[in-house]
């Protein structure tokens, strides 16, 4: 059994970690803190379902994870909003103009893969799991795990290459009288 101490201990520990990974779901600092927050509050009110300190980190990130997801489908019901004050935090918007283009295109790259390969590579590159702690996590196949691993990486090579087409392209139609 668990000790609140403990608890508590650990959740504070898993902090700096569940909000990278919230930041790279949400893209936006503001509502990666808000999300965050609703995390904790989540794992402290069912703090007697864990088992296994050890289980920890996966499980605070699959709480954060599902929230993320109740808040897609809450946003399909009720159509896009965007707030224009949401936009100070926003990534892209805050990279230096001299040496934003790799950051801004890796960005868009990023975005516009889906959520299963973005978690895949959020939770190897920013994380840094193993194929084992992620099928655990997931509870899908390690097979899974690198195919999906695997078409991610694809993906994005395929859309940051794109993206250096598209901006090579209209460099040229700058030059061209």
């Amino acid at each position: 059994m668990i000790t609140h101490d403990e608890f508590v201990t650990a959740l504070v520990a898993q902090l700096p970690g569940l909000r990278r990974y919230a930041v790279a779901l949400v893209r936006n600092a503001a509502l990666a803190d808000d999300l965050v927050q609703d995390s904790i509050e989540r794992a402290l009110r069912q703090s007697a379902q864990l088992r296994d300190l050890q289980h920890f980190p996966g499980w605070l990130r699959r709480i954060l994870h599902n929230l993320y997801i109740d808040e897609i489908r809450r946003n399909k019901s009720r159509g896009v909003q965007q707030d224009v004050m949401e936009l100070v935090d926003h990534l892209e918007l805050s990279v230096a103009a001299t040496d934003g283009t790799a950051t801004r295109d890796f960005l868009r790259a990023i975005n516009a893969l889906t959520l299963e390969h973005r978690q895949i590579l959020l939770l190897v590159g920013l994380e840094g799991l193993s194929y084992r702690e992620i099928s655990d996590e997931l509870g899908i196949p390690i097979g899974t795990v690198m195919s999906r691993l695997a078409r991610a990486r694809e993906r994005l090579r395929e859309q940051i290459e794109s993206g250096a087409e598209i901006v090579s392209l209209s460099s040229l139609r700058k030059d061209t009288p």
